[in-house]
């Protein structure tokens, strides 16, 4: 199985365009009742510089707007993100404290990287964004393509490295499945976000790296990074250049979407506002301009009570996958 694609599988209770169109022209203030009437917290599971970063202050400043409250976006990173969920379980469930994160939720409780189960402690109230990975590496490299990626690493197995957000992270099962698809050995250097992998790689200390357009795409458009392979399904409307990874590794994408989570026993009122004003966030122009940029398209309009389904049937999905694949989580 070489389709890496995280995101929930959607399915039904999409807004109405009346519902969307009519809360696009509310004034800013409370989404429902009071709330909120004080400034609300968005937990990042990174590092500042990285896409969930970046997203997430395109997200908060302009919810800022809608609500007439601010959003304040605070990196707790490390430990794979953990240390971010475990912000989240411990607040209080009234929707001032959010998450935005990717599928590392879902991935740290598959992989038991915490003590409590993800289903239980947390709800999926909206999803922001959904795009695929670039696999970008530094251009002092002289590989240009996957095919030579792939010819290289046979004859030098181990000898290129790569970074990631973390061990047990999407972008690390990315490459996990990318050895074991093309048949290579490459080197795994796990960071607490790819801000600080992108570091390194200005230095030549890091070879490459898995990254969603939002945050690679700076890199690659002033020449500090080439960007040699998409995982998407076909070629990214913001680098039409840059080839898709299965035409070299038949059937592999790597992609993630990203969503707000809140702590398990938020009012479904309140998620629902908060579900309508997402929506309403990332489908604004400004917004969705910014994430075409960078190859990333708006969440859909999902209900929270089908997100939780969603969440819920894909910890059963990758749960199967990491035992069928034997993927290694630990270095």
């Amino acid at each position: 199985m070489n389709r890496i694609f995280f995101g929930p599988l959607l399915a039904g209770a999409v807004l109405t365009l009346a519902n969307v169109a009519a809360f696009a022209q509310a004034k800013p203030g409370p989404l429902v009742g009071d709330y909120p009437n004080r400034p609300m917290r968005l937990l990042v599971s990174s590092a500042a510089g990285g896409a969930n970063d970046i997203t997430a202050r395109i997200v908060a400043a302009k919810l800022g707007e809608v609500t007439g409250q601010s959003a304040l976006v605070d990196n707790r990173a490390g430990a794979n993100g953990s240390i971010a969920m475990e912000t989240l379980k411990q607040a209080t469930p009234d929707g001032y404290t959010l998450l935005h994160s990717g599928n590392l939720v879902i991935l740290n409780g598959v992989t038991k990287k915490v003590d409590y189960d993800v289903r239980k402690a947390f709800d999926s109230v909206a999803q922001t964004t959904a795009q695929a990975y670039f696999l970008a590496i530094i251009p002092q490299s002289n590989i240009n393509t996957m095919k030579e990626l792939i010819a290289y690493a046979k004859s030098h197995p181990g000898e290129l490295n790569y970074g990631t957000s973390g061990v047990g992270g999407v972008n690390h099962l990315g490459f996990e499945q990318l050895q074991l698809s093309a048949g290579i050995k490459l080197t795994h250097v796990p960071y607490k976000g790819n801000g600080q992998a992108f570091a390194d790689m200005m230095s030549g200390r890091l070879q490459m790296i898995f990254s969603l357009g939002t945050s690679v795409a700076p890199f690659v458009r002033s020449g500090k990074l080439k960007a040699i392979g998409f995982a998407g399904t076909k070629r990214s409307s913001a680098f039409p250049d840059v080839p898709v990874i299965a035409d070299t590794v038949p059937g592999f994408e790597l992609g993630n979407s990203y969503y707000l989570y809140a702590p398990a026993g938020t009012p479904m009122r309140t998620q629902i506002a908060l579900n309508r004003a997402i929506n309403q966030v990332v489908n604004s122009p400004d917004v969705k301009e910014r994430f075409a940029a960078d190859g990333a398209e708006p969440g859909p309009a999902t209900s929270p009570a089908d997100l939780k389904k969603a969440f819920v049937k894909e910890y059963a999905m990758w749960d199967n996958l990491i035992k069928k694949t034997g993927i290694k989580l630990d270095d």
